[in-house]
């Protein structure tokens, strides 16, 4: 269900209310449908009542002549109803509305006499100060009305006539008295205005599409500006050092929302700027010195004292240039003039060759050989050192590095991808996530020997995130055994 919906507030919000408002305006048709089947049963029922309170006053000349009636000159014998032709309609003449008889013309049952119209009869004739003894009703089709029928026999327009024939007829009969005959009178169900429920149709949807559009409006004034936040949101995620000043529109609401955002962003900005100052400060500070202690280190005597010493100054300007560098990766102003369209497989085969010139066990697999062509536009530097980085930490846990470059498809677009696999122990499944953060090592000394600073592959994740891309680490298994590592450096193409 939840697919079929769509995924913006926006349309969420449209969709919901457009059904609400679509039940309830098919609710309000149908409720005004059957009042006005109300008021035309009231209607007939009016009619019938005027007819009964003048009834007593209609003289007897008012009933059908028995017998066939007679022929006047000039005029054809009436056709067999069955047999003849369509004619426009003919009014059936009003005697066959008003007949006094011994007997009544409805069975007097339960459901003509306790029915809603015969209790709606009896109250309009109350009110008309008759107040019959008995009283009985029903409605039927005007073909099987035998007294209509027979009445139509003598009249060659109305035996012509057929359309009457289908109509709907309210027959009612009452006793005023014990003693006093019965009284039946008759009236057609009165058809609806031409072109009634079309009328309401259209009353329906105009009524619908007016709501439906003003609730458009309503609620585009009110989602617009949350998308735009949105969007901004989005973009400040991957260049927090690009700052722009959202435009406060929408309700208040809205608006003290985007207000609370741009100063947030501003002071996100001025956090990260200060941090590059200061970082900056850092490296300054702590370079010169180191490099005036390496100078120092000469005049000791003891060589192996000196090589330790000098091991370890060149420890800490490699760790404090990883940390300059993950604190300066994804920063817009950093890469905004670097990035380049670079051809990924020959980026790779340089930093193969790189390893294999210092004697190290690193190969290279291009999908479609080396002459396919996988290019995207990047920060070479950047990401030359994010696929050091996974390399460096295959040979050094895995004995062997194993490099490759694929293009993928997926639902997104093209994508690109740099894989190191080795050998080695791999990563328990339970720590493979803690293993990208910054200074975490899989191997629990500190150690410089057996392992680096532990924020390879924190820096190696930066630089793939801020391509846009990512880095996926997971074991190989073989056998149903761990059998060493693959790390994907996975960017847009």
């Amino acid at each position: 269900m939840t697919r079929l919906l769509p995924r913006s507030l926006l349309g969420q919000a449209m969709t919901s209310v457009m059904l609400a408002l679509l039940i309830a305006q098919l609710v309000g048709a149908l409720l005004i449908y059957r009042a006005s089947g109300d008021r035309l049963e009231l209607s007939a029922l009016t009619a019938l009542t005027a007819q009964l309170s003048i009834g007593g006053e209609r003289p007897q000349r008012f009933q059908p002549a028995p017998g066939p009636p007679r022929p006047r000159p000039g005029l054809r014998p009436p056709p067999d109803i069955a047999s003849a032709p369509v004619r426009p309609a003919a009014r059936l003449p009003r005697p066959l509305l008003y007949r006094v008889g011994a007997t009544p013309e409805v069975a007097l049952t339960r459901e003509n006499t306790d029915s809603s119209m015969a209790k709606r009869l009896r109250e309009l004739l109350e009110q008309e100060g008759i107040t019959p003894h008995k009283l009985g009703i029903e409605t039927r089709i005007a073909g099987s009305d035998l007294e209509l029928v027979e009445l139509a026999r003598q009249r060659p327009r109305a035996a012509a006539d057929r359309q009457w024939r289908e109509r709907r007829l309210y027959v009612a009969t009452i006793q005023r008295t014990p003693q006093s005959e019965w009284e039946t009178v008759r009236t057609f169900e009165r058809k609806p205005p031409s072109g009634a429920g079309l009328l309401l149709v259209a009353q329906t949807l105009f009524i619908y599409a007016v709501l439906c559009a003003m609730l458009y409006f309503v609620l585009r004034r009110i989602t617009q500006p949350l998308a735009q936040l949105t969007e901004r949101f989005d973009d400040f995620s991957k260049a927090p050092d690009r700052t722009v000043k959202l435009e406060e529109s929408g309700p208040s609401d809205t608006r003290r929302l985007i207000a609370a955002y741009n100063a947030m962003e501003a002071r996100i900005s001025a956090l990260l700027d200060e941090k590059d100052v200061m970082l900056g400060a850092i490296g300054h500070d702590l370079k010169t010195p180191l490099a005036a202690l390496r100078v120092r280190i000469e005049s000791v005597p003891d060589e192996a004292q000196r090589s330790r010493m000098a091991a370890s100054i060149e420890d800490i300007t490699r760790t404090l240039d990883d940390i300059l560098s993950l604190a300066r990766v994804g920063r817009a102003r950093e890469e905004a003039h670097t990035a380049e369209a670079v051809d990924i497989g020959a980026l790779a085969d340089s930093v193969v060759e790189e390893f294999e010139d210092l004697g190290q066990p690193v190969t290279l697999e291009l999908a479609g050989g080396r002459s396919a062509r996988l290019v995207a536009r990047i920060q070479e530097t950047w990401l030359k050192r994010a696929l050091r980085n996974l390399v460096v930490n295959a040979v050094r846990y895995g004995g062997t590095a194993q490099v490759s470059v694929a293009a993928q498809e997926n639902p997104k677009g093209r994508a690109l991808i740099l894989r190191v696999e080795d050998d080695g122990p791999g990563i328990p499944e339970q720590d493979i996530e803690s293993m990208l953060e910054p200074f975490k090592r899989g191997e629990t000394s500190r150690s410089r020997a057996t392992g680096g600073a532990g924020l390879g592959l924190t820096l190696a994740r930066a630089i793939a995130e801020a391509h846009g891309g990512e880095l996926v680490l997971e074991n190989r298994y073989q056998d149903g055994a761990i059998g060493g590592l693959r790390a994907e450096l996975r960017i847009p193409g």
